[in-house]
């Protein structure tokens, strides 16, 4: 089937499964709002588990943009298998938010619908980001997912910490999407245009445009804080430590993955004539974040905080295959943005489970005789914790040795040795963790204690270790298919728009 732009229905078909999923996050707010009426209490858990529903059914949609494609690569939305592949990412950090929420919204006494609809929403905004071949909607997606954010991370409305962490993500947020609409207006104001397609072909007369630069610049800014680089990345930790365990772990990933899919498609692809002028930028933000967060990650004592930093670092990495420039780049990009999606996510499960009561306990500390105490959990942990310093034996290393090829293959050689030198520093906060859980013994008060993560959270967790296991042992099947999705991204074979690897 192939859509033609030229007319206005078939948005709905290329929009699909975003429509099926705002209308099933109404569904979702309905549902509850019925089944309780004017009375004030928890949700049912049917309402997790239709949401989860909705998030499958937005899956089927999702593949079935597969089977379409497009007559003209200039409609505001990308019908490619690059959108797909990063949808499906989104929407499996979305399930595994929903499955750690159960359970601890209602120990925490935050069990409302509305939590439920306001994630979906949020995913909307996600997937639209990943599909955005236009600023404006660009800049829609972006406010759809954030606005619904900051509702999220100040959802504890009796927690101090989840209402200053939420302020200070909405007055950041909105102070970086001042810098990213004025951006806009700049490139449109040079370019005569906000449709990326139309920007490419001027890009050789308006790489000496001031304005154009400075509009550049200012896009580059507003996307940077949403990808939590250094500087701009002050409000991560308080908005990750204060936000309820399952919303930090949705930015963790969630947020990232589309984030940077924007990135590639404003940067990488939309912005390629002008390589020389954004990657140098790129290139000290990616430095100063990859050295920057594993160092602050050295001095955590929390290990909600640590993760947040080290959330911070793996942006950093990222930013390498981002400026790799070449195809195998784009590809190691979608393969580590699934493994770090799965044991990321892992992570802030286990932070859940080793709750007592309401209160998450996130000092070291509070881990110590854990992997004993619950020994599938201890090692579903460390899986998770050695695949993000990228240890072998587990998807983490190969995902940073494929950005490192695509790296090296580049000639960026400064960046692949910062790379691995950054990653050596991890090792410290994350291998501490580990000692911890297996060689300090837990208190003896501590010792029955049992895990507050329930069935259906532990069956994810343990489902996503393992896919971390195999994403080693058989890597290739996935690359290929990242290889095969980012192919519509170029318009030469290997090179973004003409650059070469």
């Amino acid at each position: 089937m192939t859509l033609d732009f030229a007319s206005q229905a078939d948005y709905l078909l290329a929009l699909l499964p975003e429509i099926v999923l705002s209308l099933w996050a109404m569904l979702v707010l309905m549902v509850d709002v019925f089944q309780k009426g004017n009375r004030v209490e928890a949700s049912r858990p049917v309402v997790a588990w239709l949401s989860l529903a909705g998030l499958v059914v937005t899956a089927a949609a999702n593949g079935w943009l597969l089977t379409i494609e497009e007559a003209a690569v200039t409609g505001m939305v990308a019908v490619d298998s690059f959108r797909v592949f990063v949808n499906f990412i989104v929407l499996i950090a979305a399930a595994l938010a929903i499955l750690i929420s159960i359970g601890y919204l209602d120990r925490r006494g935050i069990n409302r619908g509305e939590f439920y609809a306001l994630l979906l929403f949020a995913t909307v905004g996600m997937m639209l980001l990943g599909a955005a071949r236009d600023l404006i909607l660009l800049f829609l997606a972006l406010e759809l997912m954030s606005v619904a954010l900051y509702v999220l991370v100040g959802f504890d409305r009796r927690d101090p910490r989840s209402s200053e962490g939420a302020l200070k993500y909405f007055l950041l947020g909105s102070f970086s999407s001042g810098f990213l609409l004025y951006g806009i207006a700049l490139v449109f104001g040079s370019a005569r245009s906000t449709n990326l397609s139309a920007i490419v072909p001027l890009l050789p007369s308006l790489q000496e445009s001031p304005m154009f630069l400075i509009g550049a610049g200012l896009l580059l800014v507003g996307l940077a804080f949403k990808v939590a680089v250094m500087p701009f990345h002050v409000w991560t930790p308080d908005a990750y430590d204060g936000a309820p365990t399952p919303v930090t772990a949705l930015m963790a990933t969630g947020v990232k993955a589309a984030a940077f899919a924007a990135f590639i498609r404003v940067f990488a692809v939309g912005f390629a004539g002008i390589y020389n002028e954004w990657s140098v930028v790129l290139s000290w933000l990616a430095l100063l974040t990859m050295f920057g967060a594993n160092l602050i990650a050295l001095t955590q004592g929390s290990v909600k905080r640590m993760l947040a930093y080290s959330s911070i670092a793996h942006a950093g990495y990222l930013l390498v295959a981002v400026l790799a420039a070449n195809a195998y780049g784009a590809a190691a990009f979608l393969f580590y943005l699934l493994v770090y999606t799965l044991m990321t996510a892992g992570a802030f499960g286990i932070v859940i489970a080793n709750s007592r009561g309401a209160n998450e306990l996130n000092k070291l500390d509070d881990y110590a005789g854990f992997g004993w105490r619950e020994p599938l959990l201890g090692a579903v942990f460390s899986i998770f914790l050695l695949s993000l310093a990228g240890f072998p034996l587990t998807g983490g290393f190969i995902g940073k040795l494929y950005i490192l090829r695509s790296s090296l293959e580049a000639g960026n050689v400064e960046l692949a040795v910062s790379l691995v030198l950054a990653s050596v520093i991890s090792y410290f906060y994350y291998l501490r963790v580990v000692v911890v859980m297996y060689m300090r013994p837990a208190p003896a008060e501590e010792a029955n204690r049992t895990v507050l993560l329930t069935g259906p959270g532990q069956l994810a967790m343990s489902v996503s270790a393992v896919a971390v296991l195999a994403l080693f042992f058989v890597p290739g099947w996935v690359l290929d298919v990242a290889q095969r999705s980012v192919a519509s991204l170029f318009t030469v074979p290997g090179t973004f728009f003409g650059l070469g690897p």
